[in-house]
Formats: structure tokens, sequence, C-alpha cells
């Protein structure tokens, strides 16, 4: 921890592998108790940070045996320079292109068993409280991306002049841009009220859930009419709209696509079917 708070080491999450997306308890990972040591064996795609950490924090099966599948899973702390580690940056990303992302793979990787974080078979509800907390963090990432995008069309729509007006005067324009700002604004105050209570301590998930799913929507339909604003200018590399149109879906997909936050909301109105 020290090196991490002085930025000095750089830390990540290693959960979604090739067919364990969505469906965290499908990871296949495994780590198995030789001694003192886990031997790790497994694989993970769409890790942030994967070729820069200094370690990762990664879910693993080591109660294999456990009644529940959810009790089947810890979290080991992985440092990445140890022998049977390997990680490869993806390329050709669709956006968040400055951020780094990759597979890594660990092949009879040994830790030793002081690296666990917490109790066995815990992992999976270790991450389920940590999804509350980093959900949040993208809802602001979100509405960061739609108020930029936002501004980007302002400024454009009020130099940029057709059939001898300014953009900006045309009551379609106006209207874009109204609906830009009340949706930013909703979205706003929506993860803002979950966050607050979540710094109260009370996690109310189908409400941290709401929030993803509407500024994830947010961000994609505010870039998208952004970008449409700008008119054929959006569609070169020259304006930065299209950088925003790119990185803005995203955020309707990792940390939870909407499709998993329209169910956490609907069990919690409904109940589980």
């Amino acid at each position: 921890m020290p090196p991490l708070v002085k930025a000095k080491a750089i830390t990540g999450a290693a959960i979604t592998e090739p067919d364990a997306g969505s469906d965290v308890s499908s990871v296949r990972t495994t780590a198995i108790l030789d001694g003192n040591e886990y031997v790790m064996n497994g694989a993970k795609t769409f890790i942030t940070g994967g070729t820069m950490a200094d370690y990762l924090l990664v879910l693993c099966i080591t109660e294999s045996e456990a009644k529940s599948r959810h009790d089947r899973f810890s979290v080991i702390v992985v440092e990445t320079n140890r022998k049977g580690f390997e990680a490869t940056k993806l390329k050709h990303k669709l956006g968040l292109r400055a951020s780094d992302t990759a597979e890594i793979s660990f092949s009879d990787v040994r830790v030793p068993k002081e690296n666990l974080i917490g109790k066995p078979g815990r992992g999976f509800q270790q991450f389920m409280v940590f999804f509350d907390h980093t959900r949040l963090h993208v809802c602001a990432e979100a509405i960061g991306l739609a108020q930029g995008a936002m501004e980007q069309a302002i400024k454009h729509v009020q130099k940029r002049h057709q059939f001898g007006k300014a953009l900006a005067s045309f009551q379609v324009t106006q209207f874009k841009i109204a609906e830009m700002a009340t949706r930013i604004e909703a979205g706003r105050n929506l993860y803002q009220k979950a966050a607050w209570l979540l710094d109260q301590g009370r996690v109310e998930s189908h409400l941290i859930s709401m929030a993803k799913w509407y500024t994830g929507e947010t961000a994609v339909r505010v870039a998208e009419e952004a970008l449409q604003l700008h008119g054929g200018y959006g569609f070169i590399g020259d304006y930065n709209i299209e950088r925003f149109y790119r990185d803005s879906k995203i955020v309707e997909i990792y940390e939870g696509t909407k499709e998993v936050e329209k169910t956490i909301i609907a069990r919690q109105l409904l109940g589980k079917y």
C-alpha cells in the first residue's frame, strides 16, 4: 500500500476472462494451495493497466469443492514480475486508446499464501462490494464525457454558419442542446445521490445501477448528438468530438453492462424470478 498511495506503484483488478464477462461466477482461473504457496493457472482479458501494473488483484478459484458456486472464489495479490506471468497489450480499440488494456496469463505462477485478501471463498462477494464503488466512478466518467461533448457542440454551433445564420440560432439546434444539458444534469444528480448515500454507509445497489445505466446511456446519446451537430466535420480526426464519440460507448459496457444494471434494478423491485 505505501508505494501505491505515494504514486510509486500501479495496481489493477483482474476479473474478466475470455469466457467470463458479465457472468463473473464463470471465472476459471485457479489457485491451488501447495504448501505455503498458491500455484495459479488461467487467463484474463480486458484488464486495465495489465502491462503496466506492479501487482494485480486476481479473482480465482481456490475452493473448488464449495457447495455454492459463489463461494469458490478468492482474491489473491499477484506481483507481475513473478515467473509465469505474462501480459499482452490489446490493440485496435474503438476508444480509450490512451488507457492500457491487456490480456494476461498465469502459467504455474507461484505466490505466497499471505497474498490472499480476506478469507478464502469470499472473493466473489468482495468484488460485488467493489463494483458498488467503481460503478459510481464510471458514472462520473460518463457525465464528464457527456459534459465535454456538449461543450464541444456549443462552441461549434456558435461559430458555424449555414443559410446565413449561426447554427445556434436554429430551434432544432437549441432543442438538442437543451436536451443534452437536461440529461447531463439528471445523470449528475442521480449518481451523486447514490455516492452520497454510499459515503453515509448506505449501499443502495439498485440506485447505483440506475445511475450506471442512465449516465452511460446519457454519454452515448449526448456524444452522438454532439457529433451530429458537427456534421461532416465530426467524422474526421481534426475535431475532438470524434474521440468523445468513440470513448463514450465503453461506459455502457465495463463495470457492468447496461443489461446487468437493469437486471439488478428489476430484482430489487420485483424479487428474483
